[in-house]
């Protein structure tokens, strides 16, 4: 990683076998392209037996263009219900992972894990055990998540950046990489034979003259014995060169013996025959190069291992929905009047015994599960949605809606509501008109939310109702005056958004007057009631005494009884 300052460079480990298989194919195929010497090399090979998920086609482009990346990804298995991690993305310590787990699991955000440590020794060095929490986790939808959010799955920067031949670095592809170190090799193979081949004659020259010395011994000790000076008399007397001279010199009396003369004759002739061996290679390209691929074959062989990270394509891991890794649980969401909002856990809540602040009191509740989205709607028909587990605990007083959302000027939030995305919801204004939409279609990430009703000057939100079966459900409506109406929720139509079809006849003058659409409610076809309340009155009708004002969309419907005519609000129980 890295040549010098400004000069980048992150060359992967590879196998030395594949490398070797890879020179020799180019040795004998000089025309060999990249994907024929990718045949042989696989792909980079890590220390460590995590797989390599990068597809084949990505990595034949990272060795074509030189630039690219390679995905690695840890290796896990299942024993007695755990998840047990056996191999690490190189450079990964296991201490690092457990420490990215384990902040997850603070933060809430794994509850599908119950406990992890760390088992590794020298027998097993990376054995990581998660214990999920109950035997119905799937690991296979929990090990992406970690792989997306962890360096369980890890991707390495690949630059062949390189100073070759010439000195200068270079971006190569494979094949230029391998050929310049052919030739590189090919150079240093026949520096070596030169360098042995100018070894070897020196030692035969120097035998050649000790050979000399032994055909012409009792001459050779007379001038020793008898000149002053014997070098220049022997090499004049015997045609030897300075260095012949003095070896024989140098040469001890012992070594004179008859066995030590064929000793030099043996050694003169292995010499002779290794001289000859080595003028053959140097002067024929082809055994040259045969003498290489065999010098491969042996370092491969002896130095090479089999590949350690397995090569299986797979995709990139995606970190579950924010949702999916919420534990689902029941809560109750409670509206204020001042836009307040808090989650209580379960269903059973008396939201009106919450303790508010002052001059604030309720104003919507909601049944959800902490996997849902919970979504607002405010006085100008805009929409906003947020996820029911990042509420605040109802233990206080909650937190202001205008701290997540930006609501227009002087809006205000009027309705609250939470469901799955395929809920049916009746959308309704208290002038009577409302649709049927999905609850998908409040929801959004937009902080400024979206504009989901169209709303006429003056007109109000009435709190959303859910249908579980638009094509039998009933919808009942009912208006201030007293006037009350139960039709098929299946003639109002779907929509996006909007404003919708008229769901009671409301006459203008009696809308001029102040006359309102109260609520809305939705009861299953034979059964369920609906409850009014006119100041201390109420009233409850059953679905026998509800058929009675059964009628078609947009009719003025039936009058409740004269008790009933100042109706506040209305309320349904299954």
């Amino acid at each position: 990683m890295g040549i010098a300052v400004g000069m980048a460079t992150d060359i992967p480990p590879h196998n030395l076998r594949e490398l070797a298989a890879a020179c020799i194919r180019l040795l004998d195929e000089p025309e060999a392209t990249v994907a024929e010497l990718c045949e042989h090399v696989k792909g980079p090979d890590y220390p460590t037996e995590a797989e390599i998920i990068t597809p084949r086609s990505e990595l034949l482009a990272m060795y074509q263009g030189g630039t690219g990346s390679v995905r690695a990804r840890a290796v896990y298995v299942r024993e007695e219900g755990n998840i047990v991690i056996t191999a690490l993305p190189h450079q990964v310590s296991p201490s690092k992972i457990l420490e990215q787990i384990a902040a997850q699991m603070r933060a809430k955000k794994l509850p599908m894990i119950e406990d992890l440590r760390d088992e590794s020794d020298h027998e097993n060095p990376i054995r990581l055990v998660l214990v999920p929490r109950s035997s119905r986790v799937d690991a296979d939808e929990l090990m992406p998540h970690l792989f997306a959010t962890t360096d369980l799955e890890k991707s390495f920067r690949v630059n062949l950046n390189m100073i070759g031949l010439d000195g200068r670095p270079q971006v190569k592809d494979l094949k230029k990489i391998l050929a310049e170190w052919l030739a590189f090799r090919t150079s240093t193979v026949t520096r070596r034979l030169n360098h042995r081949l100018a070894k070897v004659e020196r030692r035969l020259h120097l035998l050649e003259g000790l050979r000399i010395a032994y055909l012409n011994l009792d001459e050779v000790i007379r001038i020793i014995r008898t000149e002053e000076e014997p070098k220049p008399v022997l090499m004049a007397r015997f045609g030897l060169s300075e260095e012949q001279t003095d070896y024989i010199l140098e040469t001890r009396l012992r070594q004179l013996a008859r066995l030590e003369e064929m000793k030099i004759n043996a050694e003169r002739d292995q010499l002779e025959e290794e001289r000859a061996r080595i003028n053959v290679l140097l002067k024929s390209p082809a055994k040259l190069k045969n003498l290489i691929k065999d010098e491969l074959r042996a370092d491969a062989e002896k130095y090479g291992d089999a590949r350690r990270s397995p090569l299986v394509e797979r995709e990139a891991a995606q970190a579950l929905d924010e949702s999916a890794l919420v534990a689902s649980e029941p809560v109750t969401v409670v509206l204020s009047q001042k836009g307040w909002i808090r989650a209580a856990k379960g269903h059973d809540i008396d939201a009106e015994g919450l303790s508010y602040r002052e001059g604030d009191g309720l104003l919507a509740v909601a049944r959800a599960r902490t996997t849902q989205q919970v979504a607002v709607i405010d006085s100008t028909g805009r929409s906003y949605s947020t996820p029911a587990h990042t509420l605040p605990s109802a233990r206080g007083n909650g937190e202001p809606l205008t701290g997540r959302f930006t609501p227009p000027g002087g809006a205000s939030f009027d309705a609250l509501a939470a469901g799955d995305n395929d809920t049916r919801l009746i959308l309704a204004t208290d002038f009577g008109y409302g649709f049927v939409t999905r609850f998908e279609a409040l929801t959004g990430r937009n902080k400024a939310g979206k504009q989901i009703i169209s709303l006429s000057d003056g007109a109000k939100v009435l709190a959303p109702q859910a249908s579980a079966d638009p094509a039998r459900d009933r919808i009942v409506v009912v208006t201030s005056e007293g006037h009350l109406l139960m039709f098929s929720v299946a003639e109002l139509p779907e929509l996006d958004k909007g404003k919708g079809n008229k769901l009671i006849e409301i006459p203008k003058k009696q809308l001029a007057e102040g006359e309102r659409a109260v609520g809305i409610a939705v009861v299953a076809e034979g059964k369920g009631e609906v409850t009014m309340y006119a100041g201390a009155r109420k009233l409850t009708l059953k679905w026998a005494d509800l058929v009675e004002y059964g009628g078609n969309r947009a009719s003025r419907g039936g009058l409740l009884p004269r008790g009933l005519r100042r109706v506040e609000r209305i309320a349904t129980t299954a």
